[in-house]
């Protein structure tokens, strides 16, 4: 029983993680470049509106997927013309952008739908379901390693798998190629990269639309995945918790895979503990048990990531004129 109650955590974790994985490789690109974007949150939350909205017209999960990434990078241009053209302040900017979706999709929601600012609830074809991997159902009686692989591994949707290979690329891409190593000259000494020929502006463009592709697929499944349409605020401060866990993984895609798995496994772990009594203490608050996973993230991340260092050109607008 305990062994069965562990992996229906460690399920749930991974099926939490999701979204924080793919916000957090899409921080890693953008602040690789040298442009902060907190607004991370306000793309997840406009990604799952749109994936939402057409997945209700259309009935089609695939472009509700695209158009999702569509809106999410669309978003991501707007900030890269309020930092990189106009060299606007980026905090601000991101923080903007925040704001203006957190009340634009309640607006539309309501103005469309007439549901308090949800879409209609969607039926099993509109969204990307959980698949059964080979052989999940033979070895399911296999002690441990069944309910290991037909339990945990098996039964997600397929963006769950695709967020971890989502980290396999923004590893591979960063470190591996020479886009890359542009990225990341850019971000520490983008001088330099302009006296090699290559364009600041170019190459700070392209990491925010990967940046917004990556947010757009992790609104996606928010609202057609996890759950079965979108709802007002759903994103619910994640942009947020993904853009810490890649500070503490200090801008390196494995280490902020395992931010985000500590917080999803914590989650897990609280949404469980909610309405159980607690030796000595008794009933604990609900409220307490849901910011248990904030507050303990943040304790493990700290003590165990170490001090965090950050690109050296993040935050500072790049002209050919300084």
């Amino acid at each position: 029983m305990i062994l069965a109650d562990f992996f229906n955590v460690l399920d749930a974790a991974l099926r939490v993680s999701t979204p924080l994985i793919f916000c957090a490789m899409a921080g890693i690109f953008s602040e690789r470049s040298g442009i902060i974007d907190i607004s991370l949150e306000g793309k997840l939350l406009a990604s799952a509106f749109a994936a939402a909205c057409v997945a209700t017209v259309s009935g089609s999960p695939v472009l509700a997927l695209s158009v999702a990434m569509l809106v999410s990078v669309c978003l991501s241009l707007l900030h890269g013309v309020a930092c990189i053209n106009y060299r606007g302040n980026q905090v601000v900017s991101g923080l903007a952008i925040n704001i203006l979706m957190s009340g634009l999709t309640v607006v539309l929601g309501i103005a469309w739908f007439h549901q308090g600012g949800q879409t209609p609830s969607l039926s099993p074809s509109a969204r990307f379901m959980p698949i059964e991997l080979p052989g999940a159902a033979a070895v399911a009686d296999v002690p441990v390693l069944g309910p290991l692989y037909s339990g945990v591994i098996s039964g997600h949707s397929v963006l769950v798998y695709a967020a971890f290979l989502a980290v396999l690329f923004t590893s591979w891409v960063v470190y591996r190629t020479r886009f890359g190593l542009r990225l990341r000259a850019v971000g520490e000494n983008p001088q330099a990269v302009d006296t090699a020929g290559i364009s600041v502006a170019w190459m700070r463009y392209r990491a925010i639309i990967i940046c917004g592709a990556l947010c757009g697929i992790g609104g996606t499944y928010l609202a057609i995945a996890q759950n079965a349409g979108f709802s007002r605020e759903m994103s619910a401060g994640q942009g947020y918790i993904a853009l810490a866990a890649m500070v503490f993984g200090n801008w390196r895609p494995g280490k902020a895979l395992m931010a985000c798995l500590l917080f999803g496994l914590l989650d897990a772990v609280a949404i469980r503990l909610q309405g159980v009594p607690m030796p000595i203490v008794g009933q604990v608050p609900v409220q307490l048990i849901q910011a248990l996973p904030f507050v303990l993230t943040v304790v493990l991340l700290a003590g165990f990531f170490g001090r965090s260092i950050a690109p050296k050109a993040i935050g500072q607008p790049y002209s050919k004129d300084r």
